[in-house]
Parts: structure tokens; sequence; C-alpha cells
């Protein structure tokens, strides 16, 4: 609740947004964005496991209309027109049990929010774009729970339009991720211009292909899993093309590999492809697909790989699930960086207690979420990872380490506002600081970046003596803050600290008021 003219009491505490357990019968969604095609589940939760209601996939190439790092005019209104038959679907689901989540296409593209901001806008929920090793951490969850729950080791591969995840897992809990810029729609574009077949061009796709696996083969040859499991659209069609002509029994083999390659390099066109299993909007990707999938056997040593029904679309409800049962991957990876980085936890702990103060003061008139509150909560104990690094510029190295690493669970946006904040807690705003940040985000991040600044202000004080109560008046663009008389007479370093706050968050919108 917001909260004007009120006494801030230091132990005052946030009321959080109550979250009850998802009950039997509700339903969630989830969009993955492919660069291929674009999947959408509905699903509804039975004794506390998942049962997809509605499924639908499209394909969009979204990949196909990347020329330059732009996506072209006519790849971004196709992804929208899907979008828009999507939507019809999701009436029935409430918009924050949706999850919609971007990949390779959309991870390269430059204009990527020319699509994102009004693919929002027909979903009625914002659209995350992932990094390739959360992507291969949501295929594997999806997998992982369409398999049986035994303790052997496994290798899941996920072939998508422009990227190919690896994963190597145990039950539920990957242990290694990675992604690598390989994909059929990429490679397809690339290596068969205009859908044009040769030996040559083969060839070529699969010697691209061999060079990048190798440079994760030393982490995921066939001495570190005990099965291989694939989980894309391409490999199920290679599987079914497989099984239908009688080249397997079942899953994919090298010599069900060999003769389908043999067979298709018959072809002189992707059009004129023509085999048992496999459907018409796949004669494009099917070609650079066997290519990869054959490097992949070669370089990594795989024998035989069965193929699951599970994948990101899935892993996306399953992590959903997770986030409104309280169980969120993101406070386990903040956890852990407090950790790795040996952080602080009493001053952590002190800027939390600030910032919650100063947001609960100000969220009705600044319009704040629960969600932005999530994100001022990780940004405050995360906001000194840099002094493992230096502590000249802490800020700096703090802010370069939350945009850069792999933190499971977070999409690349959350990230880039996590290092706004930590950049921005302190020192000088630079005038791009907001560089990264969508147009229509840019008031709300001045707004938490007033918060962050002011919660930092208080954090060496409250170190030797504890604040006085004090109050907090908040409206559209300003905050009043007024302290006991003669305290900040009493307490120089830390008046002096807020002038100076005066002056800098005004140049972001935030008239700041002391008394």
């Amino acid at each position: 609740m917001g909260i004007q003219g009120n006494k801030i009491r230091n132990e005052h505490t946030l009321e959080q947004d109550t979250q009850e357990p998802l009950p039997d019968g509700a339903q969630l969604a989830a969009i993955d964005l492919g660069s291929n095609s674009f999947h959408l589940i509905i699903a509804k939760i039975e004794h506390g496991e998942m049962r997809p209601v509605d499924v639908l996939a499209e394909k969009v190439q979204l990949g196909a209309g990347l020329e330059h790092g732009q996506l072209s005019d006519e790849a971004i209104q196709r992804g929208l027109d899907c979008l828009s038959r999507f939507a019809q679907l999701l009436e029935s689901v409430e918009p924050e049990r949706v999850r919609v989540v971007g990949t390779n296409a959309l991870r390269v593209a430059k204009n990527r929010r020319a699509f994102t901001k009004r693919a929002g806008r027909i979903l009625g929920t914002k659209v995350d774009v992932i990094y390739g090793r959360e992507e291969a951490r949501l295929v594997y969850l999806g997998v992982a729970h369409s398999l049986a729950d035994d303790a052997q080791s496994r290798l899941v591969i996920d072939i998508g339009g422009g990227s190919t995840e690896f994963i190597i897992g145990e039950r539920f809990e990957p242990q290694r991720l990675e992604s690598l810029q390989m994909g059929c729609v990429s490679y397809g574009r690339t290596y068969f211009p205009k859908g044009k077949i040769s030996k040559d061009s083969y060839r070529n796709t699969y010697d691209r292909a061999r060079v990048q696996a190798f440079h994760i083969r030393h982490k995921y040859n066939a001495n570190h899993w005990e099965e291989c499991v694939g989980s894309s659209g391409t490999l199920q069609a290679i599987e079914t093309i497989l099984t239908q002509n009688g080249w397997s029994e079942g899953g994919i083999d090298r010599k069900g590999l060999a003769k389908l390659e043999k067979k298709l390099l018959k072809f002189k066109t992707m059009n004129d492809i023509e085999l048992d299993g496999l459907a018409a909007p796949r004669r494009s990707v099917i070609l650079p697909g066997v290519a990869i999938t054959s490097a992949l056997f070669d370089v990594l040593g795989i024998e035989h790989m069965r193929t699951s029904k599970g994948a990101l679309r899935e892993g996306v409800i399953y992590d959903l699930m997770g986030r409104l049962s309280h169980e969120d991957v993101r406070e386990r990876t903040v956890n852990a960086l407090v950790q790795r980085y040996s952080v602080d936890t009493e001053t952590a702990d002190l800027v939390e207690r600030r910032a919650r103060t100063f947001f609960t003061a100000s969220r009705m008139n600044w319009q704040l979420t629960t969600h932005d509150w999530e994100l001022l909560r990780w940004a405050a104990r995360t906001h000194e990872i840099g002094m493992a690094i230096s502590h000249k510029h802490f800020n700096r190295h703090s802010a370069y380490v939350l945009r850069n690493a792999d933190l499971p669970g977070f999409s690349q946006e959350e990230q880039e506002q996590l290092a706004v904040l930590a950049l921005g807690h302190r020192g000088k705003l630079s005038a791009d600081l907001l560089a990264d940040i969508a147009d229509s985000d840019h008031v709300r991040m001045h707004h938490l970046l007033g918060i962050m600044r002011l919660a930092a202000c208080f954090k060496y004080v409250e170190k030797l003596t504890q604040l006085p109560e004090f109050s907090i008046l908040a409206s559209e663009q300003s905050l009043t803050l007024d302290f006991p008389e003669g305290w900040l007479q009493e307490h120089p370093l830390t008046a002096r600290e807020l002038l100076e706050e005066q002056s800098v968050l005004a140049k972001i919108g935030v008239e700041l008021a002391i008394s």
C-alpha cells in the first residue's frame, strides 16, 4: 500500500501480495516464439502436474526474416498475425498465468522491440526474450517431466531454427547447459539458397555443424551421459521418417541417418522432397536438420537417440508453476550470486529493508508492481557483488556481471534492468544509462533508480546507529522526507548525500524534498 505522510518505522515490513497455491483446475499458458515455429500450450493443473488442454503450432519462420541483424517487416507481420490467432485461445487464461518467451531470432534481432512491443499488446502480457542457456534450462525441464524419474544421466539436444541447445542432467536437475549458434532455418538460408540441393551444400552444412560441435565435445561426448534424448520438432520429424520408411525400429541411429541423407540428396530442390512421414511445412528445414544431427552424432559419439514430446513450452509451464507456488528459480540464482561473490549480507539486508520502505511509500503514486519490488529486492542483494572484483567503481563491475552472467530463471530484459539498478545506484547517471531499456519502461526505471539511490544513502549510517522514525510523502513526481528535528544536523554525511541526491534525481524527473 502507499504511505503518505505516515511515520516509517525501522521494523516496517512490506505487505506482500498473497498468492494462494495453484488449485486443481487452474489454467496456465506458455508461448514459445521460436525461430522456425511458434508454439502455444494451455495446460490445466491436476494433482500438482500439468495436463495439456490446447496445443497449437504454426510455422512462422521468424528467423528466415533476419537480414543483417534486423527482422524484416514481413517476418514481423507473420509473427503478429500468428499471435492474433493464438490470442483467441488465451481469453480463458488469466494474464498473470501466461508466459511468452522469445528465443534465438529475437535474441539476435536489433529491432526485436518492433515485434515484442506489439506482440505484448496483442497477448496482454510481456514477451521475455531469454538467453541461450536459459532456453536450455527450460528445454531440459520440459523434457525431464516427460521421462521416467530415474537416476541415469542423459544428454538432451534441441535443434531449433536458429540455435541448438545441449543439456546434461539427472532427474529434474540440469548439470551442464550450452547453446550453439546453429539451427535448421539459419543453416538452410545460408547453405541452401533458394532451396537448391547439392552434395557440396550438404557437406558444407555438415562441416560447419561439426566445427561448432567440436567446441563442446570434451564436456558433452558419450563418456558423460548414459542416454541421449532429442526434443525438437526437427528431431521428431527425423524419427518419424526413419520409422515410417523402415529405416529404424524406433528413435534415431547412424544407419537410419545415412539412408535418409542418401535419399534426400537425390532431390534437386527442397520443394521436390517427398518422403513418407515428412509434413510439407518441414521440407525447407529437414535437410539442414539432418546435416546438423549427423554432425552431432559423429562428434559427440551418439549411437542412438530417442525423442521426447517435452520441449521448451512445457518447461516454461513447469517453471511458471514454480513461480506461482513460491519456488522461483530466480531466488536460488540470487542466493548463489551472493555466496559466490561473498557479499556483505548485513549491508545488503540494510539496503533491501530501506528500499522496501521507499517502495511501500511510493508504489501507489508511482504505479509500481509486485514485479518491480522483486527487481528492487534482487538489486539490493546483488548491488555489491562487484566488490569481489574491485572496490573502485564496484557498481560498474556489479552491472557487468548482472548483465552478462548466466542467471537461471532471468530473462534478458530482467538482467538488463538489474544491471541498470546496480550501475545507477550511486555516482553520476550517464546519459546512456537506459540505452538498452525500452522507452516505455524509462519512467518506471527512473522511479526504481530513485528508490535504490535513496536506500543506498542510509546503508552506512544504519550500521552505526538506528534510524529514527521519519515520514515519507509521495506524489506522482516527488518524495518528501521529514526527519525529526536536529537529526540531519547530527548526521552531516547523510545530510550531504541527501542534498546531492536532490540534483541527481531531479534530472530523472523525481523531485526530492528534505526537512
